[in-house]
């Protein structure tokens, strides 16, 4: 037999750098973005937005080595969610193309990034196939490297859980308000909102609300009182003069215009997804009387509201079959569906 050779090694040294995926010792500049994040639009905030974007910008350019390949942020953006984050969105969108000329994403902490899990990793794990680095500053973390996902993942877990730490504290706050007799408010058709953080009227826009309430009472369908007011030239509180019949429905149910306030009509049912659902006796709702001044008497908000339900509940019988259908309310004559034939109970 003959004699078995030793094996032979021969090393091959690595020819492109593991984390940009260029030649060693190329002088290509690496292509550098970063991507900044605050979450509500306060003064403070923005003052750190502004640095987070000015010390991205700074650090990028004074690299020699680098190329500023854009900064991308996104200002009053909830970090759960990624479907509001315009930006975060343009930039992942870019590094996935075959021309994204993007190699390394700067950003500040993972809270920054994504406080949600399964997006975070979900993002990371299609840079990482690009070789698109992300470098965490605050935790020191390239995700190229092979630790980089475990630590994240438990990270960005406790980003996760403190997100959900903050809105039950947010929903335990409202709650004492509510309790309190204190309603959140908001700008709406009729109202504006003061320097003292109550509801005032705004003339104009009252008289129009008044209009609507009279129109209906009169025998006008929304239909109706939406095109009355399109003629008129009467803008929506957008600002347009197409008016719709939601938006008048909205107008004649809403308890505010009567002086009043219901707290906790909707609630989140997702924290990570901000869903929000019509609360139907999931949650306490909370009743506040005489919480601003009224624009519309309460017994004509109680007239418009039985006016309202007998509409919905208008039914008409076939002349030919003794059988009752939905019936259609008209305001073409004052007299519409007042008078009922005896015979056939149909509205004349």
């Amino acid at each position: 037999m003959s004699e078995m050779r030793a094996a032979k090694v021969t090393v091959r040294p690595a020819t492109l750098n593991r984390f940009t995926a260029v030649p060693i010792g190329s002088k290509k500049k690496r292509r550098v973005a970063a991507y900044a994040r605050v979450s509500t639009n306060s003064e403070e905030q923005a003052t750190s937005y502004e640095a987070q974007v000015a010390y991205f910008t700074k650090l990028i350019t004074e690299n020699p080595s680098w190329q500023l390949a854009g900064i991308y942020a996104d200002d009053g953006i909830s970090g759960t969610d990624m479907k509001k984050r315009d930006n975060f969105n343009a930039m992942m969108e870019r590094c996935l193309r075959k021309d994204g000329n993007i190699d390394l994403i700067l950003t500040k902490s993972i809270s920054r990034f994504a406080r949600n899990t399964v997006d975070c990793l979900s993002c990371i794990r299609k840079l990482k196939e690009r070789n698109i680095a992300i470098y965490f500053e605050k935790e020191h973390i390239n995700t190229l490297e092979s630790t980089g996902e475990l630590l994240i993942t438990i990270l960005s877990s406790q980003a996760q859980e403190e997100s959900r730490n903050i809105s039950e504290n947010v929903k335990w706050g409202l709650k004492r308000k509510y309790e309190k007799g204190e309603a959140l408010v908001r700008r709406m058709f009729g109202y504006g909102k003061g320097t003292d953080g109550q509801l005032h009227i705004i003339p104009e826009e009252a008289e129009i609300v008044r209009l609507i309430y009279g129109k209906y009472l009169e025998g006008e369908s929304l239909n109706s009182i939406a095109r009355i007011l399109k003629e008129k030239g009467i803008k929506t509180i957008r600002g347009n003069t197409e008016w719709n019949v939601n938006s008048i429905r909205t107008i004649l149910i809403n308890e505010k215009y009567i002086g009043d306030a219901m707290a906790q009509k909707t609630f989140t049912i997702d924290y990570l997804t901000k869903t929000r659902k019509e609360n139907q006796g999931e949650l306490q709702k909370y009743y506040v009387e005489n919480a601003h001044e009224a624009i519309i008497p309460r017994e004509v908000f109680y007239k418009v509201q039985e006016e309202l339900h007998q509409r919905a509940n208008l039914y008409k019988k076939s002349s030919k079959k003794e059988t009752e259908s939905k019936g259609k309310h008209s305001g073409k004559y004052a007299l519409s569906k007042i008078t009922i034939c005896k015979e056939c109970g149909c509205g004349y």
